[in-house]
């Protein structure tokens, strides 16, 4: 006995299942069409871990900016690094977290929002455009996340950071 239901049903779970196949891959094709490619995840430099869960909540670690070589961008931002590179080194740290945070998840589709983050210059101390610096950061996660993307922020001076880096970077993200 035939059910006449049956071919209608499997044509409904094929084109669910193509559908979330090809809208699973959104955050990967935005990537790729802002020609982004995203570096080999760092260790930690210390005792911690890059990220730890809890809930829907993503706690990733502070990051840094590394040049193609692994090593870190270095110096103080308005003495060794102009305010356009201290902004490049954080679109660079950027790359860095979303890295980190794709090991965590595996698919940055299931990212629901960028809720808050920290951005730490490495600057003199008369030094007051930290947050011109920090929006390389938050310009790199609207342009992969849209409006997701879109977080609250600190951005703070400080006078040294772990191996001279230019900057350092934590997000909490909220995740599906």
């Amino acid at each position: 006995m035939k059910c006449k239901f049956m071919k209608p049903l499997i044509v409904t779970l094929l084109v669910i299942f193509v559908a979330q196949n090809v809208f699973s891959q959104k955050i990967e094709n935005r990537l790729a069409e802002l020609k982004i490619i995203l570096p080999k995840v760092q260790p930690p430099i210390a005792s911690y871990v890059n990220a730890v869960r809890t809930g829907n909540l993503i706690y990733l670690s502070g990051k840094g900016p590394t040049s193609s070589d692994g090593k870190f961008i270095s110096g103080k931002v308005g003495v060794d690094l102009t305010l356009e590179e201290g902004k490049a080194a954080a679109r660079n740290t950027g790359l860095n977290l979303l890295a980190a945070l794709k090991a965590e998840i595996g698919d940055l589709d299931k990212v629901k929002r960028i809720v808050k983050v920290l951005g730490m210059v490495n600057c003199p101390t008369d030094f007051t455009q930290q947050p011109q610096v920090i929006n390389g950061f938050s310009d790199l996660m609207v342009e992969v996340f849209g409006d997701k993307g879109k977080h609250a922020r600190s951005a703070v001076g400080v006078g040294s950071l772990p191996a001279n880096m230019a900057v350092e970077i934590e997000m909490i993200v909220e995740v599906d």
